[in-house]
C-alpha cells in the first residue's frame, strides 16, 4: 500500500498542470462588434497566459477588431467557428516595432517588421481553430486607373515601403503551430512568414488572398528546419509556397532545410512554388508530393534575378539548392512555364548551383515548356521521371495572359544562356 501511494505521488507530481483558458469577450470591455478595438485587452490576455504557464486565450462568438499585437511563448490563440480576429483598417496602427530581438530590422525585405500577429524567440505558440483571420486588405489596395494595366489589376495605396509587409510573423520560434485557420483579405504583404523556426506545422490551414492583389505570398518559409505543411488550400496572388535562406537580418547564416509539403492545393498568380531568391543561402533536403497546382501564372521555379532589381530583399551568399524532390503533382492552366531556373548574369548575383533536384510523375498542360538556364562554373542537375507536359495555346485557357499576375515566359536572350545538365525518363513533350 506504501509503494502504490508512492507511486501515484510521483504520477502527480510529474504530470503538468493543464493550461489556462482565458475567454477573451469574458474581459471587460471588450466588444466583438467589429468596430471597437481589442488590441490592448487580448494583448493583456496573452501576457497573462504566457506568464502562467500556458494556456488558450479564445476568441468566440463575434468579429474581434484589433491592431498589431505579440504572441508569446505557451499560447495557443484559438479562433473559434464562430469567430473572426479583424485587422484594423488603419495604416497607423502598423508601427515598427522596437524592440524586436531576433531580427536586424533594417535588413528585412521592405525594411519593415510589423505585422498583424507578431511570435519574437517564442516556444509552443500556435493558433488554431475553425475560425477566420481577416486582414482588412481592402483598406490597403486600390485598382489601377490606366485601363491598359497588366500583371495585377490592383496596387498598393500607401507605397511600397509603407505597406503591410506581413500578416503573419514567426522570428526565431520553435514548436509553432497553425491547424484549421482561415485566413482572407490580405493586403500587399505575406500571409505568413517563417523566419529562423525549428518545427512547425501548417495543417488543415486555408488560405484564401485575392489574386489580384500583388505580393501577397501564402507561407513563406525562410532559413528554418523540420517544417510540415499539409492538408492546405492556398490561393494567393503571389507565391503560395516559398522556400528561401536569406540571412541577411540575422546574426548568423541559417539554413532552410527537413521542409515537406504534401497533399496541398494552390492557385497562384506568380508561382505556386518557389525556390530561393537573390543571394539566399541553402535550400536542402526538401520533399514536396502529392499535389494540385491548377490556374497558376507559373508552377514550380527558382528565379534568381539581377540583385538591384527587387528592392532590398536579397541575401549575402550565394544561393545553393540541393536534394530536393518534387512528386506526384498535377498541374493545369499554367500560364507561364510549369517548372523553370534562370539565374542572371550578373557577377553580384551569387549562384552555386541547383543539384540533385528530382521530378516524378508530374502530369501538367502549359503554355511553355520547362526550361533550365544556369551559369558557368556552377553544377545544375535536374532529373525528370514518368512526366508529361503539354504545350497549350492560350486560346485554350480562360484568361489573359498579360492580366495574370507574374508570368515567365521563354525569350530569346534565355535560348543563349547556359543550358543546365537534365535527364528525362519515360517523359513526353506534347505540343497541343
Amino acid at each position: 500500500m506504501k509503494k502504490f501511494f508512492f507511486f501515484a505521488f510521483v504520477l502527480f507530481i510529474s504530470c503538468p498542470a493543464p493550461g489556462r483558458d482565458l475567454v477573451l469577450s469574458s474581459i471587460k470591455g471588450v466588444k466583438p462588434d467589429g468596430r471597437t478595438k481589442v488590441t490592448v485587452q487580448l494583448q493583456k490576455a496573452v501576457d497573462e497566459v504566457s506568464a502562467s504557464g500556458g494556456g488558450r486565450v479564445i476568441l468566440s462568438g463575434g468579429v474581434f477588431l484589433t491592431a498589431p499585437f505579440q504572441l508569446k511563448s505557451g499560447v495557443e490563440l484559438f479562433i473559434d467557428a464562430d469567430a473572426v480576429l479583424l485587422g484594423s483598417p488603419d495604416n497607423d496602427d502598423y508601427p515598427d516595432l522596437t524592440d524586436t530581438r531576433h531580427v536586424r530590422t533594417q535588413d528585412l525585405p521592405r525594411w519593415r517588421n510589423t505585422a498583424l500577429i507578431y511570435a519574437d524567440e517564442a516556444s509552443h505558440v500556435a493558433i488554431t481553430g475553425r475560425g477566420t483571420i481577416d486582414c482588412n486588405g481592402k483598406n490597403f489596395v486600390r485598382e489601377k486607373k490606366d485601363p491598359d494595366w497588366t500583371a495585377w489589376q490592383y496596387e498598393r495605396n500607401t507605397g511600397y515601403e509603407k505597406s503591410i509587409p506581413r500578416a503573419v510573423f514567426f522570428a526565431g520560434c520553435t514548436d509553432v503551430t497553425v491547424r484549421d485557420i482561415t485566413m482572407v483579405n490580405q493586403p500587399a504583404g505575406w500571409s505568413y512568414w517563417v523566419h529562423d523556426c525549428d518545427r512547425v506545422v501548417f495543417d488543415g490551414c486555408k488560405i484564401f488572398a485575392d489574386v489580384h492583389y500583388p505580393n501577397n505570398d501564402g507561407i513563406h518559409i525562410n532559413s528554418s528546419r523540420d517544417v510540415t505543411v499539409s492538408n492546405c488550400i492556398i490561393e494567393t496572388g503571389d507565391d503560395s509556397i516559398v522556400l528561401r535562406a536569406n540571412n541577411r537580418s540575422l546574426p548568423e547564416n541559417k539554413v532552410c532545410e527537413r521542409v515537406v509539403v504534401t497533399n496541398c492545393v494552390l492557385r497562384s498568380w506568380s508561382s505556386a512554388i518557389r525556390i530561393g531568391w537573390c543571394n539566399d543561402g541553402v535550400i536542402r533536403n526538401c520533399t514536396l508530393s502529392n499535389l494540385v497546382i491548377y490556374d497558376s501564372s507559373n508552377g514550380i521555379t527558382c528565379y534568381l534575378p539581377d540583385l538591384t532589381t527587387y528592392s532590398n530583399d536579397y541575401g549575402r551568399e550565394a544561393t545553393l539548392v540541393e536534394n530536393l524532390s518534387f512528386s506526384d503533382i498535377r498541374m493545369y492552366e499554367i500560364y507561364g512555364v510549369p517548372i523553370g531556373l534562370k539565374v542572371s548574369n550578373k557577377p553580384e548575383t551569387l549562384f552555386a548551383g541547383f543539384r540533385n533536384v528530382r521530378f516524378t510523375n508530374i502530369d501538367c498542360s502549359s503554355l511553355e515548356f520547362p526550361h533550365f538556364y544556369g551559369r558557368e562554373g556552377a553544377p545544375v542537375e535536374v532529373t525528370f521521371d514518368g512526366c508529361s507536359f503539354v504545350k497549350c495555346k492560350e486560346a485554350d485557357f480562360p484568361g489573359d495572359r498579360k492580366r495574370h499576375g507574374y508570368c515567365v515566359r521563354i525569350s530569346p536572350e534565355d535560348a543563349e544562356s547556359v543550358p543546365a545538365t537534365v535527364t528525362y525518363s519515360n517523359t513526353n513533350f506534347i505540343i497541343k
